[in-house]
């Protein structure tokens, strides 16, 4: 469980890294997205961006400080939850909503295993 665990740590970190800077570089089709097909500003674009690199530096940052694991995958877990709702509410549909809800599950799965592993620790 617990290499598991670090691995889709791992991963993730790494994919939010590369989907945060995408975000903050503003790529045209990131902010074609946010503002003709979403329906939000370039500003908010910019906000996710930041949250997502921010919490992929804390999820690497979480192999030496493991308290922090929990805290940014639950960020992680909201910011999912609102693009899978983005892609719905838009009328994408599940198909291009099913790769946020499956970053969605990963980020649940280091959540609840880090915190298992916290607990085993105590």
């Amino acid at each position: 469980m617990k290499w598991t665990v670090r691995i889709l740590q791992g991963l993730l970190g790494v994919g939010f890294l590369l989907f945060g800077f995408m975000k903050l570089s503003g790529d045209p089709a990131q902010v074609e997205a946010f503002n003709n097909i979403y329906g939000y500003g370039t500003g908010f674009m910019y906000v996710v961006g930041g949250v997502e690199v921010l919490s992929a530096a804390g999820l690497i940052l979480g192999y030496w400080w493991h308290k922090i694991v929990p805290v940014v995958s639950g960020v992680l877990i909201i910011v999912m939850a609102g693009a899978v709702f983005t892609h719905l509410q838009a009328g994408q549909g599940f198909g291009v909503a099913m790769m946020p809800l499956v970053l969605l599950l990963l980020s649940l799965i280091v959540l609840l295993g880090q915190r298992k592993i916290m607990k085993a620790k105590a």
